[in-house]
């Protein structure tokens, strides 16, 4: 069952960083439905590929290119292709990330680096490539950007993370008064635990870590998909046009049950944190 008339999106051009798996992908099959143009970006330019072929359904148009977020040159080379491709853009989905569990002692500075540079500095680098565009045409936009409950709060054990995600919920806070009277609308989603391949391989490696994070959210199960979708699909759209710099939490009311998603981990010893690690780098 679907919400929204399915011109909702009518005729707005969505880009989406990480939009080939996961929860891009997600909202990006769901934008599409309800009208949007969509370009999608990602490292992995056959996942990129393989994803635009199985979304690009009859009358849905799906532009994706090769994109490392970290790199200015590679960003701005995606947001031309797409303005050549549409001729405008609308709103951009700030959704590349990358994160892993880890006693914060136990980090490299290349470790830090590897989350910092996806979540902080490549959602930086292309808000600005978006909104500098906008703002030298005039043009009104929406960022939406994809944080975590814990930006706010802190948590033990994702460091990196947590830290780079409370730097992009203050640029979207802070962005939503400076760069209102251009018209560009800041808002963001912090999402509880939804279980995606890749992050939830690095996150909740085990079932038993797995059932700990569900043990922890009131409503007893993770979020579904189509749950995260719905509510970006709204954000992002002209009914939502008075909400600016708010911060929307999907979690089943779990960052209630106790701050810090991943402060349990303390019980972890030090063997299961060897076994973890080998996992992690496995990808298992």
């Amino acid at each position: 069952m679907d919400p929204f008339s399915k011109d909702l999106l009518q005729n707005k051009t969505v880009l989406i960083t990480g939009g080939a798996t996961g929860l891009g992908r997600a909202m990006g099959e769901k934008f599409l439905e309800l009208g949007a143009r969509l370009a999608i970006c990602g490292r992995r330019e056959e996942v990129l590929k393989q994803a635009a072929e199985e979304m690009g359904k009859p009358g849905y148009d799906v532009f994706y290119k090769s994109c490392d977020v970290r790199d200015p040159s590679q960003v701005q080379a995606f947001v031309d292709a797409a303005e050549s491709r549409f001729g405008s853009i609308d709103v951009l989905v700030n959704n590349a990330a990358g994160n892993f569990i880890s006693p914060t002692e136990r980090l490299s500075h290349r470790a830090v680096d590897a989350v910092l540079d996806i979540v902080l500095h490549g959602t930086f680098y292309m808000t600005l490539e978006v909104g500098k565009r906008w703002i030298e045409q005039e043009k009104p936009g929406t960022m939406l950007n994809i944080v975590t409950t814990y930006a706010s709060t802190g948590s033990g054990y994702v460091v990196p993370s947590a830290a780079a995600k409370a730097g992009v919920l203050a640029l979207t806070r802070s962005l939503a008064v400076e760069w209102a009277p251009y018209g560009i609308r800041q808002v963001a989603i912090a999402p509880g635990p939804f279980p995606t391949e890749g992050a939830w391989s690095r996150l909740s490696p085990t079932p038993e870590l797995e059932q700990k994070m569900i043990n922890r959210v009131p409503l007893a199960r993770v979020g579904k998909p189509e749950e995260l979708s719905h509510l970006a699909a709204f954000l992002i759209s002209d009914y939502a046009g008075y909400i600016n710099g708010e911060v929307v939490t999907i979690d089943g009311g779990e960052w209630l049950q106790g701050a810090g998603q991943f402060n349990e981990l303390a019980e972890v010893t030090e063997e299961q944190w060897d076994r973890l690690a080998e996992m992690t780098r496995r990808g298992k």
